[in-house]
């Protein structure tokens, strides 16, 4: 299993058809190829606008099985370049049941495993609970050829839970595909608020479990159906370190890909020297499974 792993996160637009999407994707995976990447990475649900601005059953029609069209193609193109593939879909699973899945296809094309979103949002223009069932595969890391990958989504990001439970599980890297940006109509101060807050909550995994941490935005405005508003998904993709130190970072306008070595080997020492898994005190944590303690 390498120990030094190039990666790349593809921070994209997502507010064209399926096809102009799709496409622009996969001309970046070979972009990335090109200049040895060992693992690329996609935004949450890359395929399409993010339709859960609404709630309109017509969109379950975005869905699809996997294996479905869209496994087959990242699969073959993972094969062809030699190259591990994170992509989030719109699972359909069975008639009314869906999820938020990713899936990791590994060098040899081989589906190595799949993640559902295990946090479900319900906010204002992120209507995802309507869209999708929490997952129930579990914080589980996949194995590929290059590592353990501890893939979450999105809203998950903001549980340090489900990072702790990877990092537990033997993840090596924790991946975040993500699709979330601003409402135009907040203060400029809120706006850099949100974002500080999303940035330092990603870069708090990375320190609290000793491992690198890669999010992956989308860019660009997204208009809500029927409606002037809309979303401006605020890129500012990244990967950290093991002690939270950015290696690389996106802006918030554009399309761009983001590679970085990464020696695993650094994650070891750094929990040599901060031994957080030593030290937790998991004799007292029983309470940490109850909702509320009164």
């Amino acid at each position: 299993m390498k120990k030094i792993i190039t990666v790349c996160a593809v921070q994209q637009a997502c507010n064209q058809n399926r096809q102009i999407n799709l496409d622009f994707s996969i001309e970046k995976i070979r972009e990335a190829a090109a200049l040895n990447a060992d693992l690329v990475i996609l935004p949450e649900l890359h395929l399409d606008p993010y339709f859960c601005q609404n709630e309109d059953y017509d969109h379950y029609d975005l869905a699809q099985p996997i294996p479905g069209p869209t496994c087959e193609l990242l699969s073959a193109l993972a094969k062809e370049l030699g190259i591990v593939i994170v992509s989030t879909l719109f699972e359909k699973r069975a008639p009314g049941l869906y999820h938020n899945t990713a899936v990791v296809f590994d060098k040899d094309g081989r589906l190595a495993g799949k993640y559902r979103k295990m946090h479900i949002p319900d906010d204002p223009g992120f209507y995802e609970k309507y869209y999708f069932t929490p997952g129930d595969i579990g914080f589980k890391p996949i194995e590929t050829s290059i590592g353990k990958l501890g893939i979450l989504i999105c809203w998950d990001q903001w549980f340090p839970e489900g990072a702790r439970l990877m990092a537990l599980a033997g993840a090596e890297i924790l991946i975040y595909p993500t699709a979330i940006g601003w409402d135009p109509q907040d203060t400029a101060d809120e706006q850099e608020r949100q974002l500080n807050a999303w940035i330092t909550i990603q870069r708090s995994h990375a320190v609290a479990n000793g491992i690198p941490v890669v999010a992956c935005n989308r860019i660009g405005f997204e208009k809500a159906p029927d409606s002037d508003k809309g979303i401006n998904f605020w890129g500012n993709s990244f990967i950290a370190g093991p002690q939270g130190e950015f290696l690389t970072h996106a802006n918030a306008t554009e399309p761009q890909l983001l590679l970085y070595t990464i020696d695993k080997a650094k994650s070891e020492r750094v929990r040599q020297i901060w031994p957080y898994l030593r030290d937790r005190r998991i004799d007292e944590y029983s309470n940490i499974t109850k909702r509320f303690i009164d």
